[in-house]
């Protein structure tokens, strides 16, 4: 979409931008232009004062104050749907834990106003939550949009957040919350770019849900101005600051391209020599299932179970389970859906799993590790889904998750077919697991590269920590050698290998796994256009070509601007 120079704001002209494009880290292949309107900046920390009001009325102000942002997310999270709920539905319960209301009361108590006592209480519980790392450090950065919110009620003033100019816009921040990517209105914000974040952010992984053009990790971006013109090019991952004529023509040609060839008829996902790539959907809920089928998912390539059990005090029933898988299954007759096992433990604490502290979690008791020491958990979720296939015809594949040694697999697929599960298999996500993987697949039916933990632990570096966000890009090579080991095996054995992660969004990257061996890419269903696209320019050969450029680089950023200036180069 892109608006008229008459629909510029007056000033426009009289603003300078950087000289050279800006870079980033392209989300899709979609283009946009019009006018800069950056994020408002958060409120400053509040200083500490005594209060004058007494404890008794400092208490009722938090408690409105968080009870009315408390409900706002719950609310905002039911528009929503999708990733973006159960982030919100996240955000929700952390504004009104009790352990959190306990440390505001306690500095009440000792004299502070409400605004202190809430700023440093989200502060010290930030920190608990970093050093916990994870699922748990995640959370952490949504404390920082939960402390503004609330902060603003007790100031009475606008919360931080997405700007309204009255005109279509490219929206600049820093990073933006899950609350405003959430009811980001697209009709309005033509394209995101943010100075923080990877490909891996919650930012990254919203905009790919809502198939926005968007980049992030554009540090440089910080010199953009309200006002300024830019072109946003996801697919080269760059910003052009007060563009030319002809660059503006010319990313609006692109973007009238893409905008017909997302109204094409769906086909399968295929290479351009006719290679079959099936295109699958990462799902979360069963309600998420019709969307994906009509945006031409071929099944599911990750069905996340985690949403039966993240919201409950105790674990659900087989019935209950059954119940939401055979309505997952009925969506897809006779096609492939893919239903990882509860993903959880240490680093997503369930006090009927295991919600023991460690130092590590990231590196503790998670997966299938959590779910053999509460064999009872796995064996009733095994049940629920055997009833569940066999009151349906979709053809179900089972995967454990965070699965390390060849142990571990034998013992998975073992147990999966004492249930009577015909395909099980794996999903790869540690580098010993890849390294092994011919030993893997000797007892796996299949296996699933999961590409953001497999980047987090290849590059040892935790994928929820923003200052991490530069190690976060599976296109570094080490990452991309250890899928090629993944995709060899799997030629070696005769078995599938398919990709998971957010990896498998990213187009050109999408065509890289394949030339790795992937037989099929499962993503956010808002991506299944752009890699069919991609996928659909390029033969086998070729894409095997990318992937060893990508892998003769020595950094993720060569690997990708090297791919990218062969695959744009072929003639077409």
């Amino acid at each position: 979409m892109t608006i008229s120079p008459s629909e510029q704001p007056k000033d426009a002209s009289a603003t300078v931008g950087p000289a050279s494009p800006l870079r980033g880290v392209g989300i899709g292949l979609g283009v946009a232009q019009g006018p800069v309107v950056r994020m408002v900046e958060p409120a400053a920390a509040p200083e500490y004062a005594t209060s004058t009001l007494g404890a008794e009325a400092e208490y009722a102000r938090v408690r409105e104050a968080i009870t009315a942002v408390a409900d706002e997310l719950a609310a905002r999270a039911e528009a929503a749907g999708g990733a973006a709920q159960e982030v919100l539905e996240a955000q929700a319960m952390i504004a009104a834990d009790p352990t959190l209301l306990d440390e505001v009361d306690d500095r009440i108590n000792r004299g502070a106003i409400a605004e202190w006592a809430v700023y440093d209480a989200f502060a010290g519980f930030k920190a608990t939550l970093e050093a916990a790392g994870g699922y748990l450090g995640e959370r952490a950065a949504d404390l920082d949009d939960i402390f503004q919110r609330v902060l603003a009620r007790l100031q009475g003033v606008e919360v931080p957040g997405v700007p309204n100019p009255g005109h279509p816009f490219v929206l600049v921040a820093r990073d933006l919350a899950p609350a405003d990517t959430a009811i980001l209105d697209l009709d309005q914000v033509l394209a995101l770019v943010t100075i923080d974040g990877g490909p891996t952010s919650h930012t990254a992984i919203l905009a790919r849900e809502k198939g926005m053009v968007a980049i992030v990790g554009a540090a440089d971006a910080a010199a953009l101005n309200t006002g300024d013109t830019v072109i946003v090019d996801a697919a080269s991952g760059l910003v052009t600051v007060n563009p030319t004529d002809t660059e503006k023509a010319r990313a609006t040609r692109r973007s009238t391209a893409r905008l017909a060839s997302s109204e094409a008829p769906l086909a399968p996902g295929a290479l351009a020599d006719g290679t079959p790539v099936p295109l699958l959907a990462n799902l979360g809920k069963p309600t998420d299932a019709a969307a994906a089928v009509a945006l031409g998912a071929e099944g599911v390539g990750l069905f996340r179970t985690e949403f039966l059990f993240l919201s409950t005090a105790q674990a659900p029933t087989v019935a209950q389970q059954r119940e939401s898988y055979r309505a997952l299954l009925d969506a897809f007759p006779k096609r492939k859906v893919v239903v990882r096992l509860l993903d959880a433990g240490a680093d997503k604490p369930l006090p009927f799993l295991n919600d023991a502290h460690e130092e590590n979690p990231a590196l503790g008791l998670r997966g299938l590790r959590a779910l053999r020491a509460s064999n009872d958990i796995l064996r009733e979720q095994l049940t629920a889904l055997a009833e569940a296939d066999a009151t349906t015809d979709a053809d179900l594949w089972v995967m454990a998750p965070m699965v390390t040694t060849v142990e571990e697999t034998a013992y998975f697929t073992a147990l999966a077919r004492e249930f009577g599960l015909r395909t099980a298999g794996v999903m790869i996500e540690v580098p010993a697991s890849a390294l092994l993987a011919d030993r893997v697949l000797a007892h796996a039916d299949f296996a699933s590269i999961g590409t953001n933990d497999l980047t987090q632990y290849t590059m040892a570096a935790d994928r929820m920590l923003n200052s991490m966000a530069g190690f976060q890009d599976p296109w570094h090579p080490a990452v991309l050698r250890l899928v090629g080991e993944v995709g060899a095996a799997g030629v070696r054995t005769g078995k599938p290998v398919g990709i998971c992660g957010e990896a498998a969004a990213d187009p050109l990257l999408a065509v890289v796994l394949v030339g790795l061996g992937a037989t099929s890419l499962s993503m956010a269903p808002a991506a299944l256009a752009d890699v069919r696209h991609m996928l659909s320019r390029h033969t086998l050969d070729e894409a095997r070509n990318l992937a060893g450029i990508a892998l003769a680089a020595s950094d993720a950023a060569g690997a990708r601007q090297a791919a990218m200036a062969a695959a744009f180069a072929q003639p077409r």
